[in-house]
């Protein structure tokens, strides 16, 4: 079964482009946040993606005072535009991440603060948890900073359509290699089976069921830690 990894961006897509910023800070005092940019600095749109609907009242002028970073986020997703870190995972294969996803969390999602930085999206569809980071102060405007997926109910997912057995062990290699990016986690990898290349680093990794590692498919370096994966360059084919 072929997996979907999200689809076409709806009329209500964050918008494409890069930040000023990569991040936006969320702690910086209210004082010392920049002011707003003109509309004229404003990101453009994408081709899937178009401004507010016609029934969503205009955002008032953004003045430096005007938000903090205890305000709840904007829950328009067309008002957002997309860093370039969050760009080029959706660009990344074993991402399942979409514009479509983005707007649909940003929409529906429960909101909490997110521990680094701004708040955060989580929206659980056919057993997949999508996560979106956001941020709308100290930036031109208000931006999805980054996000990613987690296997929220396993038994779920596998029963959903959307998902075949490699994208659900794909989602919970990734997302335990993250979790413990410093730790080696032979016995978290060892029962998965990932035989479509996921991107970490430089490397496209897979693992058979039974391999306490991920294996690069071009330069056939093992890894058991993020940090062993995104340490070491990819030389290019060598054999496994």
């Amino acid at each position: 079964m072929a997996s979907r990894q999200g689809g076409p961006g709806t009329r209500d897509s964050p918008r494409p482009g890069s930040t000023e910023r990569r991040t936006a800070s969320t702690t910086a005092p209210a004082g010392t946040r920049r002011p707003a940019a003109s509309r004229s600095d404003s990101l453009p749109l994408g081709p899937d993606a178009e401004g507010p609907r016609a029934d969503t009242p205009a955002p008032p002028d953004r003045p430096s005072v005007a938000r903090t970073p205890e305000d709840p986020p904007i829950r328009d997703p067309g008002l957002y535009a997309l860093t370039d870190h969050f760009r080029e995972r959706l660009e990344q294969p074993g991402r399942y991440v979409s514009t479509r996803t983005v707007s649909d969390a940003i929409r529906r999602g429960q909101l909490r603060w997110n521990r680094t930085d701004g708040w955060r999206f989580a929206l659980v569809e056919s057993g997949i948890r999508f996560v979106v980071v956001v941020s709308d102060t100290e930036t031109n405007s208000p931006v999805v900073v980054t996000g990613w997926t987690e296997v929220a109910d396993r038994d779920a997912a596998l029963d959903a359509r959307r998902w075949d057995p490699v994208d659900v062990d794909t989602i919970a290699v990734r997302t335990a290699l993250s979790e413990s990016a410093s730790t080696p986690i032979p016995d978290r990898i060892r029962p998965r089976a990932v035989t479509r290349p996921f991107i970490v680093g430089e490397h496209r990794l897979r693992t058979d069921a039974g391999d306490p590692y991920v294996w690069c498919s071009d330069c056939g370096c093992r890894f058991r830690s993020k940090a062993g994966i995104t340490s070491r360059g990819c030389h290019g084919p060598s054999g496994r």
